[in-house]
């Protein structure tokens, strides 16, 4: 199977629907029950793509011996997922969640920071394919075999608050993906015993700003919306939002349109803002 642009984590519907019978293709739905910080899509009936494997990112890919509400998970439980999953060395993953974009990115981040490379998101997830008329299933399928894909966790893509702190006075950017009014310290917080605010020196790119409908807005636009609060495509950027999910649509964003050195602070501000010793403005 030839890849997709392997600058580029985005694959269209179209794409997609031309490579749906390709032998290495392993298709995963990563929806999340509980949406947060937009109005969730509600369906019907139950709908899935074509040969869609169902990744519970809450159950599966989190780490849940940490105290952090959505930890990246560890090695052996990654590999314990994908290979669940029938997910190979050598597949192809396309990821997608039934909100169009929302969880689907930090499952394709997870795979990335686990040395997973091949890797993608389905821009627009099931709404888009939906809307475009495309065929749809009624019930996952089930991995026939357990899959050989091995975790090696690649260094530099994910880090906690001591590295953020750090780097809060030096030649960095710190982008918020929560929405302005909590970011501002003036919409409570979702989570109890956690403070109003933000951290020092970040800037507040809400996560709704990126998506036109379903989809992502164009190149352009991105590109546009991420220079405003990002001097250059080599500035290195850590991404937080309420407890590292959302974050992860920022991070898809900017390495779609070219950003070299990005990293998810993985605790964000559930772990921030509990932490009295870390400074808030």
């Amino acid at each position: 199977m030839s890849n997709p642009i392997v600058a580029n984590p985005l694959v269209t519907t179209a794409w997609l629907a031309e490579h749906l019978d390709d032998d290495n293709l392993v298709i995963v739905d990563a929806y999340m029950a509980n949406v947060v910080g937009k109005e969730p899509l509600v369906y019907d009936e139950f709908s899935c793509l074509p040969t869609a494997r169902k990744l519970d990112i809450e159950a599966d890919f989190c780490d849940h011996s940490s105290s952090q509400s959505h930890a990246l998970p560890t090695e052996p439980q990654f590999t314990q997922a994908a290979q669940a999953l029938g997910i190979n060395s050598d597949s192809t993953v396309v990821i997608y969640d039934n909100q169009g974009i929302y969880s689907s990115p930090r499952a394709w981040w997870t795979f990335k920071t686990m040395g997973f490379k091949n890797v993608y998101v389905l821009d627009g997830g099931l709404p888009q394919w939906i809307k475009e008329g495309r065929e749809t299933a009624s019930e996952y399928i089930t991995a026939p075999t357990l899959g050989n894909a091995v975790a090696k966790e690649a260094v530099g893509l994910a880090c906690g608050s001591d590295e953020v702190l750090n780097a809060i006075n030096t030649n960095v950017a710190i982008l918020d993906a929560r929405a302005e009014m909590r970011f501002l310290g003036k919409a409570p917080e979702p989570r109890e015993g956690v403070r109003s605010g933000h951290i020092p020196r970040s800037k507040n790119l809400p996560f709704s700003i990126l998506l036109d409908e379903y989809t992502y807005q164009d190149k352009e636009t991105l590109t546009c919306i991420f220079s405003e609060r990002v001097s250059s495509l080599e500035t290195k950027t850590y991404f937080s939002c309420g407890s590292g999910i959302t974050a992860c649509i920022l991070i898809l964003a900017a390495v779609s349109i070219g950003y070299k050195d990005v990293v998810l602070y993985d605790g964000s501000w559930a772990d921030w803002g509990t932490n009295h010793a870390l400074p808030i403005e």
